[in-house]
């Protein structure tokens, strides 16, 4: 049969992209559905996001069914900042078929073309401060909030049918939050905090722009140097953080302060995802919102999302302290979760592998970023 991908120009198709995972996962008990309205306002032209950069959204058919979905990314703002000339792909559903992979990854090429690009990655959902990575490892468990999760085939369709070579892994560390913290951990960040001078505090939602804005100027020093790091501008900041705070827990936002001044920060958030997979059909209405308030507060586990340090002081241990602090909150404060997952972290980046490797962490669950080379 004859599989036709094309970029979609009608309310009915995007409905069908959004909606295609449906079929992908009707089989796969660890799937989570996604909120549907996300989807739709990651595509829509108004979205932070495209200020800086252009995508397209591809719908593959076979006998007039849709059997695969992709998106394609021109990210100025990735390459003006890491002077590259590269593309992005992302979004990808299909169905276990090699023929279809291909087209679909055809239709992103030739979108590429007209920039020029000599190199395309992905996965990545619109950028690397998104969802991103394709999950080779630790399928068998459900994914954490803004997490990924695919088929097993997608890896091997990927590696051997269309030659992808890795770019990057990506780890997910999982921990014991009733585990004892190593004592050696204990006095060296009791040290580290005495030295210099390091004090705490939780968010202060009453003041959440400011609090936002702080956060912001961190953020986009602390993750300066790693791989792939995309700066956000205020706007695409912003808008993200008022997505979460619907979902966040003010004391599970932790501020790192050196003699009064921010330094740092750390974020956890409640599992929503084991809220989500109740919701089967991806609505907020006329249930979907009803299931949400009822069981929002029915997490066991909770995701560390991102941890920043100013460049000055990430060589000072305050990792360390930074997630031995989190832990303590969350056995004082919040007993009811017993594991957490720290995601994602680069497998090269050893200022953040080590400190949870010192604190027990174990590596759960791999993602990987690929790369492909184009000819001029």
């Amino acid at each position: 049969m004859t599989i036709q991908v094309t970029p979609i120009s009608n309310k009915l198709e995007q409905k069908q992209f959004v909606n295609l995972p449906w079929d992908i996962y009707k089989n796969d008990p660890h799937w989570v559905p996604p909120l549907k309205i996300a989807i739709h306002e990651m595509m829509n032209p108004k979205h932070p996001y495209y200020k800086k950069s252009e995508g397209k959204f591809f719908i593959a058919k076979e006998n007039g069914k849709v059997v695969g979905r992709i998106a394609a990314f021109y990210n100025r703002a990735h390459n003006e900042f890491h002077q590259e000339n590269i593309g992005f792909w992302g979004f990808l559903e299909a169905i276990e078929s090699k023929n279809v992979f291909q087209e679909l990854f055809k239709a992103v090429e030739n979108y590429l073309k007209k920039f020029n690009v000599n190199e395309i990655r992905g996965p990545v959902q619109l950028s690397t401060n998104y969802e991103c990575g394709l999950l080779i490892e630790g399928n068998n468990d459900d994914p954490q909030i803004m997490m990924t999760h695919n088929p097993k085939y997608y890896q091997r369709i990927l590696e051997e049918d269309l030659k992808l070579a890795k770019a990057k892994d990506l780890f997910a560390y999982d921990y014991d939050l009733f585990s004892d913290l190593p004592e050696k951990v204990s006095r060296v960040g009791e040290r580290i905090s005495k030295r210099n001078g390091v004090s705490y505090r939780k968010i202060d939602v009453k003041k959440w722009d400011q609090e936002i804005e702080t956060m912001y100027q961190i953020y986009n020093d602390a993750w300066e140097r790693n791989w792939g790091f995309i700066p956000m501008d205020r706007e695409e900041f912003f808008h993200s953080a008022k997505d979460l705070k619907s979902v966040v827990v003010d004391d599970l936002i932790i501020f790192c302060e050196v003699e009064g001044k921010p330094v740092g920060f750390i974020v956890a958030l409640p599992d929503f995802n084991q809220v989500l997979k109740k919701v089967t059909n991806g609505k907020l209405f006329p249930t979907g919102l009803f299931k949400i308030l009822m069981n929002k507060n029915n997490t066991d586990r909770v995701r560390v999302i991102t941890l920043g340090l100013l460049k000055e002081y990430q060589v000072k241990g305050l990792s360390s302290v930074l997630y031995c602090e989190m832990k303590k909150t969350l056995n004082n404060k919040h007993s009811k979760f017993k594991r957490a997952e720290f995601s994602w972290v680069l497998e090269d980046n050893e200022l953040m592998n080590r400190p949870l490797r010192l604190l027990g962490a174990n590596v759960y669950k791999t993602y990987r970023i690929y790369s492909q080379q184009l000819q001029q």
